[in-house]
């Protein structure tokens, strides 16, 4: 997107903490490891399907930045891309790619897409019909486990692998909320699954805690009621239903919100019980509202409209998906927020990983996770 539009430009404190970074080669964190969905999947989702044909398998998927598919839901650049790139360090790799550790180097990703928190045990026991990755936060804590001793035998990790990474855990949930949604269950029904979701991402955060984790980003959930395929699928002829200012569904939103504010409450008890880690929520709902409320000033034409899809007032239909018979492309994605009716344009995740390292959406602010970088020479044992 244009850089005239400031937004999208650094502040001038943290470009200078980028640009001494990206001079000295020095870094606060020497790893970072994400768990995670769609949102943050680098890779996984198609590694695990194997040779199953799915549209992110091809173009358009990756056109903007890689000029190639890459795994990632998007056309290009993910909000995890954007963090590591920020604290110099290389795109994370997705650990169903890695063919040893070497590949691991600088951390793992194991996010999948279609993830949820938690198992589909969970949703059987519901008489939901679980048809979707059985790869859940449980099953990625696993995977995390079964690295993390391969990662600290290479030589220079040791125990400040833990200490100094950085632990994204999230977005997560979103997913145990869409598939139901979809399959016709109200709002009141899936709500009742939302302590077991908080519940499920508290105890992975403990568990990483308890194996030495001192930075941890936990992101909330997005405003669902702004996302075209909801708004496609729960199209109301009431006035009521829409927020006038931005056109988004507003109870849709409100479960977002419900969500939001018990991931809060449970982070603020974990701060208590472990007050020499740093746990930061990172706030992808308003980071978003912000772009839904003000689509001009970051250069968005189109804010509630797929970029990729096909049919209907939103460009997106459960007939034609994006890469799928009948789809369209538009011809700039940074003018939308949504690429493909449910996951988001590289542009609009670039205002809000921005949003969130500059600490505008990060509580308390992600860039005072780096203060120890100007505060002490770096050691050996800081560096790998």
């Amino acid at each position: 997107m244009a850089s005239r539009h400031l937004p999208f430009s650094l502040h001038i404190p943290t470009l200078i903490l980028l640009l001494i970074m990206s001079k000295t080669g020095n870094c606060c964190f020497t790893h970072i490891f994400c768990f995670g969905d769609s949102i943050s999947d680098t890779g996984n989702f198609l590694k695990s399907i194997g040779d199953r044909y799915d549209p992110i398998r091809y173009l358009p998927y990756g056109e903007t930045y890689f000029r190639r598919p890459t795994g990632r839901f998007c056309d290009g650049r993910i909000i995890l891309d954007f963090i590591t790139e920020a604290y110099g360090l290389p795109f994370v790799s997705a650990y169903l790619s890695g063919k040893n550790t070497e590949d691991f180097l600088h951390g793992a990703n194991f996010a999948v897409g279609g993830a949820t928190a938690l198992n589909n045990s969970f949703f059987e026991s519901k008489g939901i019909e679980a048809y979707w990755t059985d790869y859940s936060l449980g099953t990625q804590l696993q995977w995390f486990k079964k690295l993390l001793p391969k990662i600290l035998e290479k030589p220079g990790c040791g125990s400040d692998v833990m200490s100094n990474a950085l632990f994204v855990v999230g977005e997560i949930g979103g997913n145990d909320y869409n598939h139901p949604l979809f399959k016709g269950l109200s709002i009141d029904e899936v709500r009742t699954f939302v302590p077991d979701v908080i519940s499920t991402i508290s105890l992975t955060i403990h568990e990483l805690i308890g194996r030495g984790a001192k930075t941890l980003l936990v992101p909330n959930n997005f405003p669902i009621g702004c996302v075209p395929i909801y708004l496609t699928l729960f199209q109301s002829k009431r006035k009521g239903d829409y927020d006038p200012e931005t056109g988004c569904i507003k109870r849709l939103n409100d479960f977002s919100q419900y969500h939001n504010a018990k991931l809060l409450e449970e982070l603020e008890k974990l701060r208590l019980l472990y007050p020499d880690v740093a746990i930061i929520y990172a706030d992808y709902y308003e980071a978003s509202m912000n772009i839904f409320r003000n689509p001009k000033e970051f250069g968005i034409n189109y804010p509630l409209m797929a970029c990729c899809g096909g049919k209907g007032p939103y460009n997106c239909s459960f007939d034609a998906f994006c890469g799928e018979r009948g789809s369209t492309v538009c011809s700039d994605p940074s003018k939308y927020v949504s690429w493909d009716g449910i996951h988001l344009t590289e542009a609009a995740y670039k205002v809000i990983s921005h949003g969130v390292l500059q600490g505008n959406y990060s509580s308390p602010p992600l860039s005072n996770s780096c203060s120890n970088l100007f505060s002490k020479p770096s050691s050996p044992s800081n560096i790998m």
